[in-house]
């Protein structure tokens, strides 16, 4: 499919980056942490704002408690199609900016070096927010309209795994029914090729402590009282082998096996083993390598079991010779379709339990089933085709992402294809010090979704 008369929207979009930089700058100076309930009020108010200022309706939902979900609504112009409607979904809080010693610049304060940008969340996701409202304005001023009705949703609790999503969704299924969602990430690679997917994995998020005393000891006592953290660092060891092989029986029950076509598809992915290994300071080879796995395939259609933390005992400066009384872990197992995270937490119950571990407490923190998009689905490939166009470079679909996020509460309650996209780059260091965007990213992604949208609104036949 080849999408014509389209350079008069190209033009509006690059006229609009002065104003859309500077509207990013102001959003990304909101530290809107959920993790630490910070900058959240400001952050609703400034969307909220945003929204009415382009044009659209702005309402904020919050009558079912945690932090305030955003509806967005703009109408199908004159000549557009009212019958057809595109749902974007964001989120305006963002990850916590510690280790502050790590930044080369302030974390909340925008900075724009060598055309790149770096601030707290400006990858994560406010910047994909602002790309999308500057291609409703750039469809107004050169097509005097939207083609289509185009719906957000903006909610504040992404980064702490959406735990008051669902009631909202319950509650407005009605008043966020679409056709489609475009999703809120995405990003180029280390070959500039741009990734984009159908789906996410799901999350069973967990606590494992440990208590054997009620305060530190005397590390000589190691002779005949158990230690908390060697406890749990064999309970731990009892889940997951030295081969990386995840021995909770249970644990894979469930999991929907990939079709053929979604097999291909992923085989066919590139993946740069180097580039990686490079690009992290990787120091250990692939655990893939030792279990004989196609490293593309574990990482779409597999699901894992990772230590996200250890904490026990003393460890700062010097030495203190102590017996811990308590120790933790944070765990997290990422899910594939089919996995109910409730189900994985009891399995994981029921192992420890088998293996004697009967003391060690397990708390669920959060969990999201996986979700997967029709692959088939002609909006895929609209979305694909107006990629190519607008950025003029390869374009990777995967059937999921690795990570997580809400879309199966979104997905399986909307009924409708999700496709993640967004402005990203290769070391875009989502999560870590100096996240960054590059500003030639930032205006081609408003290019390719003002395509997506004029394609949604009038497909071709």
């Amino acid at each position: 499919m080849k999408v014509t008369n389209h350079e008069s929207l190209r033009t509006a979009v690059g006229d609009l980056m002065p104003q859309a930089i500077d509207t990013l700058t102001s959003y990304v100076r909101i530290p809107s942490v959920a993790a630490q309930n910070q900058g959240i009020p400001e952050a609703v108010q400034f969307v909220v704002e945003l929204l009415e200022g382009t044009g659209g309706e702005a309402r904020v939902l919050n009558d079912l408690g945690g932090n305030p979900v955003i509806y967005g609504f703009f109408p199908a112009g004159k000549n557009g199609a009212p019958d057809k409607t595109l749902l974007f979904y964001n989120h305006y809080d963002v990850q916590p900016p510690e280790p502050f010693d790590e930044w080369k610049t302030e974390p909340f304060e925008a900075t724009e070096i060598d055309g790149i940008l770096y601030g707290r969340g400006v990858a994560d996701n406010k910047a994909d927010l602002i790309v999308r409202l500057t291609a409703i304005q750039a469809l107004h001023e050169s097509e005097g309209g939207l083609p289509c009705n185009v719906k957000f949703m903006i909610e504040g609790e992404e980064e702490v795994g959406s735990p008051n999503l669902l009631p909202y969704l319950e509650k407005y299924t009605e008043l966020f029914q679409a056709d489609a969602c475009i999703w809120e990430f995405g990003n180029k690679d280390e070959k500039e090729r741009v990734s984009m997917v159908a789906g996410i994995k799901g999350m069973a998020y967990m606590e494992l402590i440990c208590e054997s005393a009620d305060i530190d000891l005397h590390s000589s006592m190691g002779a005949y009282v158990d230690n908390a953290a060697w406890r749990l660092v064999h309970a731990l060891t009892s889940m997951k082998n030295g081969k990386n092989e995840i021995l909770v029986e249970g644990f894979y029950d469930d999991i929907i096996p990939p079709t053929a076509e979604q097999l291909e598809v992923v085989e066919s992915l590139p993946f740069e083993e180097d580039a990686l290994k490079e690009m992290n300071g990787l120091k250990r080879p692939l655990i893939t390598e030792a279990l004989g796995k196609d490293p593309r395939i574990a990482m779409v259609f597999e699901p894992t079991m990772t230590i996200c933390g250890l904490e026990s005992g003393y460890y700062g400066e010097g030495s203190k010779t102590v017996l811990p009384k308590r120790a933790m872990a944070k765990v997290d197992c990422r899910l594939v379709p089919g996995q109910d995270p409730k189900k994985v937490v009891q399995s994981i119950r029921r192992h420890l339990d088998k293996h004697g571990y009967t003391d060690v407490e397990v708390r669920a923190l959060n969990s999201q089933r996986a979700y997967r998009s029709d692959f088939s689905h002609p909006f895929i490939a609209q979305v694909v085709e107006t990629a190519k166009e607008a950025y003029g470079t390869e374009i990777i679909m995967a059937p999921n992402h690795a990570g997580t996020g809400p879309m199966y509460d979104i997905g399986n309650r909307l009924k409708l294809p999700i496709v993640s996209t967004g402005v990203g780059w290769a070391s875009s260091k989502v999560h870590a010090p100096n996240e960054s965007i590059r500003l030639n990213d930032f205006e081609q992604g408003t290019v390719h979704m003002a395509y997506l949208l004029k394609a949604f609104g009038h497909p071709k036949k």
